[in-house]
């Protein structure tokens, strides 16, 4: 009897499976997979040798046992539910960046409206769906904010296999997609995993501009230029040049990627570039006060660090270009901004841009200027200013 009892409980499981998967689409999800609630026990060792060698960013869940354990999300689950929503990867009719008018670029994966909301609404889509059908499930949704790690989700449920990139790859939708999850007491038939499909390619590895892919799925989080267009405070100057005119982000490992070619996803509306917003001019965005960054770039996911880092990023670009024209800009950010890292960037990008205008502004600060660390941009931008 409890053979037939559990035999019955299990087609009607397999059933709801099939009824989610063909829904998902309606729901606006382009990639639904199921997968086991056991804990990620192997997971935890490499995230553990991770931390020991300083590889995180610092933006992850401390709690390492949250991270690998759904129990402690959820009070016993039975398995998760992964999805992925595929997003768009080229820019229709770009903006040109060009002298006189150099623009920055952010990264694909924040071109349209903050995925994490996009992410949470369809999640909570799947979430309605599901509780229609069986009101008395407990469900835990989660997005990228969230305890577990989501590629490691992802994969088990047969999503795609992690890359050397550390992204998930799709056969389908390939790396371009966001990945959310949800974890329920409902016990969901788990799907396959795929295969590591990445063999013997290297591009991602090797075009990474920083080293910081130090092996196949392995991030130094801390030399990752995506990491560090987010981080707030001073940079070291190797990175500044490696940044170019990045803005936000980096997407070199996903295009370089073979399984990227050619793919580009035009169907979820609230993902699709703004190019003038994606690819800016760099001068306007220097003086922009709090108030017109949020009314520009507020519904972004770049948003979320402020408007610090990426004026900062945007002084790092014109000094890499070499801006002339920007000069008087930046001389007005190194006399008049109250922040220091924008000082200390200004007179960056002044020592490598040169010119007699140049010298002067940093001269004109070197007599007033107390903060240590931007008195120390201004004496090397000195001595680049001289040599020249």
């Amino acid at each position: 009897m409890a053979t037939a009892r559990t035999t019955i409980a299990s087609t009607r499981w397999e059933r709801l499976k099939q009824d989610i998967r063909a829904a998902a689409g309606g729901l606006g999800i382009d990639q639904i997979g199921f997968a086991s609630a056991e804990p990620f026990t192997e997971l935890k060792h490499v995230l553990l040798r991770h931390r020991e060698q300083g590889y995180e960013s610092g933006f992850e869940e401390p709690d390492l046992d949250k991270r690998v354990d759904p129990a402690l999300s959820l009070a016993e689950p039975q398995s998760i539910i992964a999805i992925a929503i595929a997003y768009p990867s080229k820019l229709h009719n770009p903006p040109k960046s060009e002298p006189g008018a150099y623009r920055g670029i952010i990264s694909r994966s924040s071109w349209g409206d903050d995925y994490h909301a996009v992410l949470r609404d369809r999640l909570s889509r799947l979430e309605a769906f599901i509780r229609e059908r069986v009101p008395e499930a407990r469900i835990e949704s989660m997005v990228d904010t969230g305890a577990l790690v989501d590629r490691a989700v992802a994969e088990r449920a047969g999503i795609g296999w992690s890359g050397k990139n550390c992204s998930i790859i799709s056969p389908e939708w390939g790396s371009w997609i966001y990945l959310g999850e949800m974890i329920t007491n409902i016990p969901f038939p788990p799907d396959t995993p795929i295969t590591d499909q990445c063999g013997s390619c290297t591009k991602c590895i090797d075009a990474c501009p920083t080293g910081a892919l130090v092996g196949p799925g392995e991030l130094n989080s801390s030399r990752c230029i995506s990491f560090v267009t987010q981080t707030k405070g001073f940079v070291e100057d190797e990175l500044k040049l490696k940044m170019g005119n990045r803005l936000y982000g980096c997407d070199t490992c996903q295009v370089v990627c073979p399984v990227n070619k050619g793919k580009n996803w035009t169907h979820q509306p609230e993902l699709q570039p703004d190019p003038e917003r994606v690819k800016p001019l760099l001068p306007p965005l220097l003086t922009l006060t709090n108030k017109q960054f949020k009314a520009q770039y507020g519904s972004m996911a770049a948003s979320w660090r402020g408007r610090k880092p990426i004026q900062r990023n945007a002084i790092f670009a014109l000094g890499t270009f070499k801006d002339r024209s920007a000069v008087p800009h930046l001389a007005e950010r190194l006399q008049q901004d109250e922040r220091p890292e924008i000082r200390g960037a200004a007179a960056w990008a002044l020592g490598r841009i040169g010119g007699a205008e140049a010298s002067d502004a940093v001269e004109e600060a070197l007599l007033t200027e107390q903060h240590p660390q931007v008195r120390e941009e201004l004496d090397h931008a000195q001595a680049a200013l001289q040599a020249q």
